[in-house]
């Protein structure tokens, strides 16, 4: 029986994670890879954290698992497709070489980079952030998710979660989102495509 079939339907929104990391759960054993790579995309307030959060605490293999949140990249309100820049040739790229990825957390307070970060290529990793999925992403990763999610439910979420952090840049934020949705087509290049409320 899986995770999601036993919660009640009193939270739609952890129902419809629960049953996506049920279904990347499941995909996971039959890629053959220790290491796979597990892209998660969507637009902000989809729910790509918590389901980061949920594969983290179900993953199947033997292993810790990696994640690398685009938030810590971003450079700034203006930079989603900078931050999936930093992320591919930084983080992805050289794990599909096998070879240590390092990249430098954004500090949103002082508008600099901060501290390194290195990511192991022997472990498995997840990248989840808006804006990842594409097709210069698309062939570094073994499974690729888009959260597709209604705006109005996406806003409460986000703003709930970020407050008046966010709600200034949250039209701006998703005009970047939009571009990529058009231009990149994430679902197309997503192997699972899921629906949260």
């Amino acid at each position: 029986m899986s995770s999601a079939s036993s919660r009640s339907s009193r939270d739609p929104v952890a129902d419809s994670i629960a049953a996506a990391a049920d279904g990347i759960v499941a995909a996971l054993p039959g890629l053959g890879a220790g290491n796979p790579v597990v892209l998660l995309d969507g637009r902000s307030g989809a729910g790509k954290t918590s389901l980061a959060r949920e594969l983290v605490r179900r993953w199947p293999l033997r292993g810790r698992v990696q994640v690398v949140a685009l938030d810590a990249l971003y450079p700034g309100w203006d930079g989603l497709d900078a931050g999936v820049e930093t992320a591919r040739e930084q983080i992805l790229k050289p794990h599909a070489r096998g070879l240590i990825g390092v990249w430098q957390r954004w500090d949103w307070e002082t508008e600099a980079p901060a501290e390194a970060h290195a990511v192991d290529p022997g472990l498995p990793l997840i990248v989840e952030g808006s804006g990842i999925v594409d097709g210069s992403t698309a062939p570094l990763a073994d499974l690729r998710v888009w959260l597709d999610s209604p705006e109005p439910s996406r806003k409460r979420r986000a703003l709930d979660r970020d407050g008046d952090l966010y709600a200034p840049h949250w039209e701006r934020w998703a005009r970047q989102e939009e571009r990529h949705v058009v231009r990149d087509e994430p679902r197309r290049h997503a192997t699972h495509v899921y629906p949260v409320p």
